[in-house]
């Protein structure tokens, strides 16, 4: 199950990167995660002296702060595929 876009049209919430808060909250949602579930998967993977918690993740996803290999680890504990595609100028 690949998806290749998440639409545009979720409300900017930061002004730094529109709308990733609400992006990723509702795929997360669309796939029938919690965010609290996706972080108890994260806090899994790392080692003990590294978690994070849900308010550290809900908090970069408000600021547009959250890195992007972290965007990609979530993906990939909800099973998604982030894919790049160029749109036509």
């Amino acid at each position: 199950f690949a998806i290749t876009r998440i639409p545009n049209y979720f409300p900017c919430v930061t002004g730094r990167v529109p709308g990733i808060r609400n992006q990723v909250k509702a795929m997360i949602a669309l796939r029938g995660w919690t965010l609290t579930r996706v972080v108890q998967k994260i806090n899994e993977r790392h080692p003990e002296n590294n978690e994070t918690t849900v308010q550290n993740i809900s908090n970069k996803l408000t600021r547009g702060t959250i890195k992007y290999s972290e965007i990609l680890e979530i993906a990939e504990i909800i099973g998604v595929d982030i894919l790049w595609s160029p749109h036509d100028s």
